[in-house]
């Protein structure tokens, strides 16, 4: 395609996404600029919850033995990718929003549900609808890594860099500048807009995918480096 295509989410997702990279015939490298870890948490009573709230399948992975207590109950979960986890987890996916969390939670408005919401350190602020009650616990937070030399060695010649956060936005930006590598020479792919603004200006171009998932981010990046 003509350039190099460069994923900087965490595992597993970076093996995913770099897999359907390359089969799209993308010159493509992983490099997770970040670790997801664990975070304790304290589960409140599953008789005082109707559903839980899911923005990514790292709370499934990494929320740990107190999900047990809620097996059963609704989830309303942010896409397909999590509603499938969820359904293997063994919920109930009652809801699966097209665009964010917020959307899940609008569509839910006039109902009266206490939701536990399931999130990592680094998570988007929700308005809550009024008949919403929503408990908000962190069970997963990330790691920051330095991006490896000889992905810098390949971003020196110019490139296109996926972007799947916000916080990976500023951290990748904090790196380049930590390197020295041009950010004139890179084109950002992310898929959102709260993300592009999280990178910061200078870069080559930045546009956001028409809508938040691997596919679209994946046409937009070929359509980059074209």
């Amino acid at each position: 395609m003509g350039c190099p295509v460069l994923i900087l989410r965490p595992e597993p997702g970076c093996s995913a996404t770099l897999a359907a990279a390359r089969q799209a015939g993308l010159e493509a490298y992983g490099a997770p600029l970040f670790e997801i870890v664990p975070v304790k948490w304290d589960a409140p009573d599953s008789g005082s919850i109707d559903g839980i709230l899911l923005g990514s399948v790292n709370a499934l992975r990494h929320g740990g033995p107190q999900f047990a207590r809620y097996i059963g109950k609704s989830a309303h979960v942010v896409g397909g990718v999590t509603a499938a986890a969820a359904r293997a987890a063994g919920f109930t996916v009652s809801t699966i929003g097209t665009g964010g969390l917020q959307s899940v939670l609008d569509e839910l408005s006039g109902q009266q549900l206490t939701l536990l919401r399931l999130a990592g350190a680094e998570h988007v602020e929700l308005r809550t609808p009024q008949d919403i009650r929503l408990i908000t616990r962190i069970v997963y937070g990330s790691k920051a890594l330095p991006l490896p030399p000889a992905i810098a060695d390949v971003l020196g010649g110019g490139g296109v860099v996926l972007l799947h956060s916000a916080v990976a936005a500023r951290h990748f930006a904090a790196e380049c500048d930590r390197l020295g590598i041009d950010r004139s020479g890179i084109k950002l792919a992310t898929l959102g807009p709260r993300i592009a603004v999280a990178a910061g200006q200078g870069w080559g171009s930045v546009r956001s995918a028409h809508a938040p998932d691997d596919s679209a981010l994946l046409a937009l990046a070929a359509e980059l480096c074209q």
